[in-house]
């Protein structure tokens, strides 16, 4: 398997995949410490990487670097966790979810289900670069920055937290709901506005909000797709690689903020809509066609020093796991109690996850400066609950660890 491998600089920002079988770190642990310790919500926090997943040593040459790091941890109640942590230039959320499934299937004496394809010529590696049919400028440029610049003595105490918040059955429906009651006006709102295109411009206007933007400043949204069924032909679903495109709907704050929800959900909908096969494949030419691409590794500068280094996050980020394969792992002891996101630093990026009882509510689960964590919460709810009407049953934040 790939994963097994090591990756080795090209230079310029340029790597490939030597599969030389140095293997995959597993660790197993004992935590003297009860499940409950990490919280009911399961919030990422630091102690989510001190002690629930295997040190990487960033300090080792990328060539002696794990892709794929594992580690089973046995706590002093009898549960246990299991925490994944991949490559992602190896594989995106699907791929490592397929992975993880097919694992769990092995480990239950059950046959594959999804046999992993590992073609990546649908993506045109192994032809020259050809000149882009779109322009991508934008697709890959690095984040805008805040038109008033924090101080130095601001910018030395700015610290990232992660909480989860909760969204009921009738709450998800809500933005929904509220988006599509001025759809006629959006030129390219010719069919409803999804849940997951409102729900994130939810999202993206209450964090303009919190974070009290100038109406004249630049923001975005950045919304992550799967590419496979975007091909054409479409790739197979066990496509193993990365194959997630990562696409910005922008527009001023003051326009986010004074217009209906729906123009934030019709600002989705046109970036999610320009990934088609020809755009995608566009995109490759263009990154074939970079002499350097050191300069689209931006946010990997932007994790690696806290997230808040860089002055001020103007942009979000949010990615969709509501259709990822990651409810249900069973080794052969039952379903998990859950499965979610680990510990991240980076101001902005969120998540939409299934909550663990099984039914259609949601955690949202959000990166975000402390000073901004209050007023997020309170925008993300009182624009549902409160704003437009009180549904019947209202579900309040819950508790971060």
């Amino acid at each position: 398997m790939n994963v097994a491998g090591r990756l080795r600089s090209l230079g310029n920002g340029r790597f490939e995949l030597d599969c030389n079988e140095k293997g995959v770190v597993f660790v197993a642990a004992e935590l003297n410490a009860d499940l409950v310790d990490f919280g009911d919500d399961f919030t990422p926090t630091p102690d989510f990487d001190r002690f629930l997943f295997p040190a990487l040593d960033d300090t080792v040459p990328l060539q002696e670097l794990p892709l794929c790091l594992l580690q089973l941890t046995k706590f002093k109640c009898g549960n246990f966790s299991l925490s994944l942590a991949m490559s992602h230039v190896v594989a995106d959320g699907l791929a490592t979810a397929n992975f993880t499934m097919e694992w769990a299937r092995l480990a239950r004496c059950e046959p594959l289900r999804t046999v992993p394809f590992l073609d990546k010529k649908a993506y045109r590696t192994g032809a020259p670069g050809a000149q882009p049919l779109f322009d991508h400028s934008n697709d890959f440029g690095c984040l805008p920055f805040l038109l008033k610049q924090p101080s130095a003595k601001e910018l030395k105490r700015m610290k990232t937290i992660m909480i989860s918040l909760g969204l009921g059955r009738e709450q998800v429906e809500k933005p929904k709901k509220i988006a599509n009651q001025d759809r006629p006006i959006n030129l390219n709102a010719t069919r409803p506005f999804t849940r997951y295109e409102a729900l994130t411009a939810h999202i993206w206007r209450c964090a303009s909000k919190a974070r009290k933007h100038q109406d004249e400043q630049p923001t975005g949204c950045l919304v992550t797709i799967d590419s496979r069924r975007h091909l054409d032909p479409p790739l197979p679903l066990g496509y193993f690689g990365n194959g997630v495109f990562d696409v910005t709907a922008s527009s001023y704050a003051g326009e986010l903020l004074s217009k209906p929800l729906g123009y934030g959900a019709s600002k989705i909908r046109s970036a999610i809509e320009m990934v088609k096969n020809d755009y995608v494949l566009s995109a490759v030419d263009y990154l074939k066609c970079q002499q350097d691409l050191t300069k689209f590794q931006y946010s990997y500068k932007a994790s690696t020093n806290g997230g808040a280094n860089y002055g001020g996050n103007p942009k979000i980020g949010v990615i969709n796991w509501m259709n990822l394969p990651v409810n249900g792992t069973d080794f052969g002891w039952g379903k998990e109690i859950h499965s979610g996101p680990a510990y991240h630093k980076v101001d902005g990026d969120t998540w939409i996850i299934r909550s663990d009882k099984g039914d259609e509510s949601l955690i949202i689960v959000v990166c975000l400066l402390e000073d901004h964590v209050e007023a997020f919460k309170k925008h993300f709810y009182d624009d549902i609950n409160y704003s437009h009407s009180t549904p019947s049953q209202t579900q309040r934040p819950m508790s971060s660890m």
